[in-house]
């Protein structure tokens, strides 16, 4: 099969954000939150704000380019979480697993939080809302634009 695409607009995002601090309170306080950039900034902005944390840390690990996997690279750690004890940690989604086996390994007492998780990647994740299969991608809001299209009878060839 395929690879199969799935649009999120903001407004589910937020819906799923709000969802995923719903679970998160009964895990609740927590000390900060970490969230692992670039895709887990804006779901750790919401469940920042949600949970009434204000300590944030970052940890950056670059593993795609586009659409293409590679070896992880941690790019910067996440210095104030220690181990990762009484931490949350937030990303987007878990795929593979790659990004979260390395940074699970970082924070290894840290709870696993992440919007959307697929089968390889989803025995990481403490946490999570919505199980999509392998092979769907996840086009984020922050990935995609919206544009105007022409109606199909100004393409459509006679």
């Amino acid at each position: 099969m395929g690879t199969t695409y799935h649009t999120v607009g903001w407004e589910q995002l937020h819906r799923d954000g709000k969802a995923l601090a719903r679970r998160l309170v009964a895990h609740w306080p927590f000390r900060g939150i970490v969230a692992i950039a670039r895709g887990g900034l804006i779901p750790a902005a919401i469940l920042a704000r949600e949970l009434e944390i204000r300590v944030i840390e970052t940890v950056s690990v670059v593993t795609y380019d586009e659409q293409q996997r590679g070896a992880p690279q941690l790019v910067k750690p996440p210095a104030a979480a220690g181990d990762g004890e009484g931490w949350l940690l937030v990303d987007d989604l878990v795929d593979t697993g790659t990004t979260a086996r390395l940074v699970r390994a970082l924070l290894p007492r840290a709870h696993f939080a992440t919007l959307y998780a697929k089968p390889a990647g989803r025995p990481l994740a403490d946490s999570f809302i919505e199980e999509v299969p392998q092979e769907t991608w996840i086009l984020f809001p922050w990935d995609t634009e919206a544009q105007f299209i022409a109606p199909i009878a100004r393409t459509t060839e006679t």
